[in-house]
């Protein structure tokens, strides 16, 4: 892969895509894109369940005191 090739971003936890911008939740990235797709989504639309199961990824960090 060379220089031009490479993709600098992070990966969406929704579409799993390398993405520029987006919103952190706890530790994990959601592109803009997705995130405009969940708030705008129906919860009647089959998308919608999708983006619940892919939600449940999100891993709330641990509290070390």
């Amino acid at each position: 892969m060379s220089i031009n090739e490479r993709v600098v971003g992070e990966t969406c936890i929704i579409c799993e895509q390398p993405k520029h911008n987006g919103i952190h939740l706890y530790t994990s990235f959601i592109c803009l894109e997705c995130e405009k797709d969940i708030v705008q989504t129906d919860t009647n639309d089959p998308k919608y369940k999708y983006y619940i199961n892919q939600l449940k990824l999100v891993v709330k960090p641990e509290i070390y005191s």
